[in-house]
């Protein structure tokens, strides 16, 4: 009875833990844009496990999505949930900066 309680609000926990909504804007297959793209994979997969949605945008191949964005420098990640909207410049390699940026608990 114990472990279907606590197995209960292990599930009741993760299901309140929020959704990230992100799209990350790049320039086709450069080493800055590639860098971008495994380093906020590899950041997702280690602090927010089924936890994000992830669109990744070539602004060669949709610069219109660029120009609705109001994206002006790339690669360009933007955080549209939870709330606030947040956009990140660079390679996403700052970790703690990024971390501390999308409010993820990294403990």
């Amino acid at each position: 009875m114990k472990r279907k309680k606590a197995a209960r609000r292990r599930s009741a926990n993760h299901a309140k833990r929020p959704v990230y909504a992100m799209k990350l804007y790049v320039t086709g297959a450069t080493p800055r844009s590639s860098r971008a793209i495994n380093n906020l994979r590899r950041l997702c997969e280690e602090h927010l496990p089924g936890q994000y949605e992830l669109e990744v945008i070539d602004v060669y191949q949709q610069p219109a999505l660029a120009r609705e964005g109001q994206i002006v420098a790339i690669p360009t990640l933007v955080k549209t949930m939870p709330m606030p909207l947040r956009k990140f410049i660079g390679d996403m390699s700052d970790t703690g900066n990024l971390l501390a940026g999308l409010e993820v608990n990294s403990g």
